[in-house]
């Protein structure tokens, strides 16, 4: 992807935020440009065509992404030699903090549906790629696995789980990966949070039980952090 497609990119993504609000704005910029995981998901062909589940969605950003490289792919604008990006039926995100879930709905209208809840007891309905970006870590042991279940479930057949995750045996940068998110929970909520992390090895341990078949990608890149996106499939 050269500079001014990702430039062009992150523009038409993060233009729905202004009539939101400076900060919303500001930050989809600056996290669309800065977090690997959005230009991977697009570059690797990672997510079919269908009906998208976005689990910590956050404000929307994987949806405004996803219709951005559509817009761009049918306007001619799109890069030769990149997998088409997916042609999704339906976009449907899943957050806990009711603010993001107003920003979402806000920017993207019709283009999504977020609804605010818990991951861990929301009903994920059915899906051809579920999507679970950082949040994991936020809840136990059990928890995640419980939310790993219900993630498998809701998947069709040939299905696809997509994960990114903090790799726990990466030493310091995966100390520092902690230190920010924990910085980040205490910005946001006024206090400290204990994560509940794993090594690579058990994510992909965890998702093999399950029945899928798992391809890790590093997403470490252009980042001090520890990360590893899992493409999980049925």
């Amino acid at each position: 992807m050269t500079p001014s497609f990702i430039n062009d990119l992150v523009v038409t993504a993060s233009l729905p935020y202004r009539k939101v609000g400076r900060f919303p704005w500001h930050f989809a910029r600056g996290k669309l440009r800065a977090d690997p995981a959005f230009a991977a998901l697009l570059e690797k062909g990672l997510i079919p065509d269908g009906r998208l589940l976005d689990v910590g969605s956050g404000q929307g950003l994987l949806a405004a992404w996803l219709s951005a490289a559509r817009q761009m792919h049918d306007g001619g604008s799109w890069p030769a030699g990149w997998p088409e990006p997916p042609r999704l039926s339906g976009i449907r995100g899943i957050e806990l903090i009711p603010r993001d879930v107003e920003w979402a709905r806000l920017a993207l209208g019709e283009r999504a549906e977020f609804l605010q809840g818990d991951m861990c007891r929301t009903d994920f309905g059915l899906a051809d790629a579920v999507v679970i970006l950082d949040v994991l870590h936020y809840v136990d042991r059990a928890a995640q696995d419980d939310v790993l279940r219900r993630a498998r479930a809701a998947l069709a057949p040939g299905g696809v789980l997509l994960m990114r995750v903090g790799a726990a045996e990466r030493g310091l940068p995966f100390l520092f990966s902690k230190l920010v998110d924990g910085l980040v929970f205490l910005a946001r909520s006024g206090r400290k949070f204990r994560f509940h992390c794993r090594t690579s090895s058990d994510w992909r341990m965890a998702l093999e039980q399950l029945g899928f078949s798992v391809e890790a990608f590093s997403m470490d890149s252009g980042t001090p952090f520890a990360n590893v996106l899992l493409a999980a499939r049925l």
